[in-house]
């Protein structure tokens, strides 16, 4: 069948944010699909809140609306732009809940609006717990014992009949958001309160346990005529009862039987039939090996997380195809490049893919390191070996979490075994780490699978691993036999981890294993669906199969997998480079390990390297290709913590010098710079010790701002108001980077924080915007809302940052991109840190303003002059307010404070043509809407009250009534503002938390008192996310609602595109 002729204009809709469960592997689909319909002739409109995407950027869809993502915003988007269909299954569960909520109102109807990819009723078979029942009851493909509750007295019925322990399921939700697995009376009615709280529909599913099942996944792609293919069995290596976003995985399925194969694609191909889905299918099946009963778990009929992994794992490009097949075209017709066209696929390929979890359990103080239904990563790793054994290691040492192998994590090797067993008895992020101990002190692989439901062939890998790793360990202090040294590279144990159990350089690891003749061979992933594409994996099990070119070549390091701190912004980037290097006539390399990517895209670059971002990889790939430098500068702080090393193996860095970058993470050299620049700083100092950090904190005084060097998103940085806070922080900060001191600043309270990104060709510079953060210091920039161009900062001052950002690059010899960050206290411009490389601002900024500075800064490191590059200060007509979104109703245990180490996964951005009315759009888009009237309770610390009159006054004006507590009440009645009194929580009873749960409360606005209030009012803010009501923690915040507010009550505006915006710059 030939792509449809019906359809000229088609609009999709982007998942948003990037949260817990749903992250950037929708930014890769929709930017996907944009590239597959465009090719084929279609104009595309695309809606996303998200402005870090590549799937934003004005040049990958015709019409480009960033713009909150809710029914009321997408009828006008539908109305001004009429589209004649919508593809709804690329944009994660917010794309699919929307099209559905879109029919369910008429909108499509009213504006006729076809659904292609997949029909409405599909979604309501696939999501809907009902009907998804009805549906496989009539296929005759068993499910766990369950039913549906709207309530959670029809919850407790349902128990009585199924009997504990359960799973309870909210329906349309993503990545377990809510559910979870209910041992006792008092767990079950925590969850099914939860969970219907989280569900669209208010209704949840009581499922029968089938903890400690395998779990199985199918990727299955279906198109126009019924023809089914099976794109990758997915098998986790963690049971049932670990979320599959969490748990360790790998493709293709190694411990299956081929007959429980063929019965899982048989239901699957069932299913989707059934379904009746255009495009990619997840399904998701547990099997109970001791008796062979196959349950069918769930099935998500769009391109998910499992996809994206799919795709990546066998070079199907799942969402491409899905988006080719939704407009008509068949698989017969898209080229194959082994048995000619799609219908003929199989999953082919001799290696072995493994995909790790990411956490970020640290940032959440108080929260438990354990997995169960509800996802809790916040991103992943994939790695490719032809052995279970190589891709294993080479997943680990992906991670980035400063372990380059499974033995010594923490303390477990000086555990005992039954302290090792006690930590195995719930799933936790440490587990694999766990279990190689255990297995180091002689636990027999039967009792740990007993005890965690993983398989004895798994185990038993891991057990040669360690017995291989003891072997090594004998020769301690100096390099092993040469034939243990290859058996230990065979088997994946790399470099770095050999040269630190031996305690020996890796440099000399490297030597020898080289003068061996054992380097890295590579091999190629074809891709499948267009013609001639591959990407690339290393292994020292096979012959090299790659060749190379003698074209004039530049390798991109990209940012491994995403964390908090650094996320797909730093992806945006290193794809824009290999753009631009390929514009140049470059051939461009990338590297990157993370599945979830645009830069690990088949076509974003010349050539893809699939491989983890450590000098052992990176340097083996610059020997093979010999490119003429490395970029390390776009890839957030991954690829600078090799630049050094690099370096100093001969490789060519371009742009920025490792010196440089060493000379503004060094605060000695960057404060001696400041000095001579005449540009003032807060007083500051280092300490290696608590006695050191006593005598810095005693000459400069409380509070302070203290951190570890060479970090990135605020890891480990805390204000201190006390010495107990100074000596609390010192025992536990030694950790975070033991050959680096602690750094420690006087904190500048109250001071206005800015940032400035610049463009630098290493004579001189260009700052494209001057971005104002609407929370004062103390909050990370990251976490922090922030407007450009400035709101309240006056000309001089932005003129200041302007001269300082240009004379500081100048100065260090930037070449390329460069972000500083100030604060305004005391009509003084302070600068507090400099970033020689891309920062998290790099989307936002190119965005509001229409620079890309990216591209450019490529440019620049490539020689070009910012003369020739016609880069110009243009006033900016409209407002951009970036807010970030945070994962607490992930972790409700969390007091949701922000702070400066950065807690947000990711953000949105609201544009309007007045200031008020972008903040009112970003928080509607964070989906923290603000309201347009009722009731705000404001309990105001008293440290904080500056500003806070004009905030009551504000909402006074805009009609909200006030409530307050004791002291807030009579700050505000001596500046004759009326406000009603309510308790505190200890206080007796009706009191907040009363007035939240019973709807009696908008808008919450509570600062915290201090040390002694963070514990004692915390329960204020997590009732407001508990119950869904918006808060806010800081009184510039609140002061930015109240004018957002003022501004929507006057009227919303329309809707409108970034390629009108950015036609409104001069």
């Amino acid at each position: 069948m030939p792509r449809r002729d019906d359809v000229k204009k088609v609009l999709i809709i982007g998942s948003g944010p990037i949260v817990i469960g749903q992250a950037c592997e929708f930014d890769y689909s929709g930017t996907q699909a944009c590239k597959a319909l465009r090719k084929l002739g279609y104009s595309i409109v695309l809606v996303n809140s998200n402005p870090a995407t590549i799937m934003t950027d004005p040049s990958m869809a015709d019409r480009t609306y960033i713009e909150p993502l809710n029914v009321e915003t997408l009828e006008q988007i539908i109305a001004a732009e009429r589209p004649d269909a919508l593809l709804p299954n690329l944009g994660g569960q917010t794309g699919l809940n929307l099209s559905s909520e879109l029919a369910r109102r008429g909108v499509l109807d009213r504006y006729g609006v076809r659904v292609i990819g997949v029909n409405l009723d599909a979604i309501k078979r696939g999501e809907d717990r009902e009907t998804f029942k009805e549906t496989m009851t009539r296929l005759g493909v068993d499910m766990p014992r369950s039913e549906i509750a709207t309530s959670l007295e029809e919850a407790w019925a349902v128990l009585e009949r199924i009997g504990l322990p359960v799973v309870i399921r909210p329906a349309y939700t993503m990545g377990g958001t809510g559910g979870g697995f209910a041992y006792n009376r008092e767990e079950f009615e925590a969850i099914v309160t939860r969970g219907l709280s989280a569900s669209l529909v208010h209704q949840v599913l009581v499922e029968e346990s089938v903890l400690g099942w395998e779990e199985l996944e199918l990727e299955v792609v279906r198109d126009a005529k019924g023809k089914k293919i099976t794109v990758c069995f997915i098998e986790n290596v963690d049971a049932m009862g670990v979320h599959t976003g969490d748990s360790f995985c790998t493709a293709p399925m190694l411990t299956i039987s081929r007959e429980v194969q063929d019965r899982l694609q048989k239901y699957a191909y069932d299913i989707v039939d059934a379904i009746e889905v255009i495009g990619g299918t997840n399904v998701q099946f547990a099997h109970d090996p001791k008796t062979g009963r196959i349950v069918v778990i769930e099935i998500n009929p769009r391109t998910s997380r499992s996809s994206a992994l799919a795709s990546k794992a066998t070079g199907f490009p799942i969402a491409l195809v899905s988006a080719m097949l939704a407009s008509g075209v068949t698989l017969d017709e898209i080229p194959y490049w082994r048995d000619g066209t799609l219908d003929r696929y199989t999953p082919s390929g001799d290696y072995v893919v493994v995909k790790f979890a990411r956490w970020a359990f640290e940032k959440f103080k108080g929260v438990q390191d354990r997995l169960g239904t509800q996802m809790r990563a916040v991103g992943e790793a994939m790695s490719i070996g032809k052995t279970y054994k190589e891709a294993f290691q080479k997943a680990i040492r992906s991670l980035e979490i400063g372990r380059y192998g499974l033995g010594f994590a923490r303390d477990f090797h000086e555990r005992s075994l039954d302290s090792l067993m006690e930590l195995l008895v719930e799933p936790s992020s440490e587990r694999q780490f766990v279990l190689y101990e255990a297995l180091r002190k002689g636990a027999d692989v039967q009792a740990l699978f007993e005890r965690t439901h993983i398989k004895p062939w798994f185990l038993q890998q891991m057990k040669e691993l360690v017995e291989l790793e003891e072997e090594v360990l004998a020769y301690a202090g100096r390099l092993p036999p040469d034939e243990l040294l290859v058996r230990a590279k065979r088997d994946g144990f790399a470099d770095r981890y050999l040269a630190q159990i031996l305690h020996v350089s890796e440099e000399s690891v490297r030597a020898r294993r080289t003068a061996l003749g054992v380097v890295e061979a590579w091999d190629a992933v074809p891709v499948s669906g267009v013609d001639g594409a591959a990407y690339y994996y290393s292994t020292y099990n096979g012959q090299d199969r790659v060749p190379v070119s003698s074209a004039r070549k530049i390798m991109v390091l990209g940012g491994g997998p995403n964390r908090i701190g650094q996320g797909i912004e730093f992806d945006y980037c290193c794809v824009h480079a290999a753009f631009a290097l390929r514009d140049l006539g470059y051939e461009s390399i990338m590297v990157n390990c993370n599945p979830e990517t645009v830069s690990t895209d088949y076509d974003t670059s010349d050539k893809l390297y699939f491989e983890p971002l450590t000098v052992e990889d990176v340097l083996a790939i610059y020997e093979k290709e010999k490119p003429e430098g490395v970029v390390v500068q776009f890839g957030g702080q991954t690829p600078l913590n090799l630049a050094a090393q690099l370096a100093a193996a001969g490789v060519k860095i371009i742009g920025t010098s490792p010196e440089t970058i060493d000379e503004a993470e060094d605060r000695e050299r960057f404060k001696a710079l400041m000095e001579r620049l005449g540009i003032p700083q807060p007083r500051s100092g280092m300490a290696h010790d608590l006695s050191e950090a006593l005598t810095v904190a005693s000459a400069i005084g409380y509070p302070l701002i203290v951190r570890p060097s060479y970090v990135l998103g605020g890891r480990a940085m805390e204000v201190v108001h006390d010495e107990s806070m100074l000596r609390e922080y010192m025992a536990k900060a030694v950790d975070v980077s033991p050959e680096r001191p602690i750094l420690i600043d006087e904190f500048l309270r109250s001071a206005i924080e800015t940032e400035a990104d610049a463009i630098a060709d290493g004579t001189d510079a260009f700052v494209p915007a001057v971005m104002e953060h609407i929370e004062l210091a103390g909050v990370h920039s990251g976490d922090s809302a922030c407007v450009i161009p400035p709101v309240s900062i006056p000309r001089k001052h932005v003129e200041t940052i302007e001269e300082y950002t240009r004379r500081i690059a100048v100065e260090m010899g930037v070449v390329g991109l460069m972000n500083i960050q100030y604060a305004i206290m005391d009509d003084t411009v302070y600068i507090l840190e400099a970033n020689p490389r891309a920062s998290r601002t790099v989307p936002l900024v190119s965005k509001v303003c229409n620079i890309p500075m990216a591209q450019l800064a490529t440019r620049a490191m490539l020689g070009a002059r910012l003369g020739e590059l016609g880069v110009r200060s243009r006033p900016v007509p409209h407002f951009g307010v970036k807010e970030a979104v945070f994962p607490f109703n992930m972790f409700p245990e969390v007091d949701p404070l922000l702070g400066p180490e950065m807690r947000s996964t990711g953000e949105v951005l609201g544009m309007a043509d007045s200031y008020g009315l972008a903040y009112f759009k970003a928080q509607e888009a964070a989906n923290a809407p603000l309201p347009l009237e009722g009731t705000v309770l404001i309990t105001v610390a008293e440290r904080d009250r500056a500003g806070l009159a004009e905030v009551a006054r504000g909402f006074a004006a805009n009609g909200f009534s006030i409530l307050a507590t004791e002291g807030t009440a009579r700050f505000l009645a001596e500046r004759g503002i009326e406000a009603g009194a309510i308790l505190k929580m200890h206080q007796g009873r009706p009191n907040i938390g009363d007035a939240i749960k019973n709807g009696e409360i908008q808008l919450v606005v509570n600062t915290p008192a201090g040390r002694q209030s963070v514990s004692d009012d915390s329960y204020i803010r997590k009732a407001a996310i508990k119950y869904k009501v918006p808060y806010i923690t800081t009184v510039a915040a609140a002061l930015a609602a109240v004018r957002g507010i003022a501004a929507a009550r006057q009227g919303r505006g329309g809707v409108k595109s970034l390629q009108d915006y950015h036609a409104d710059l001069a």
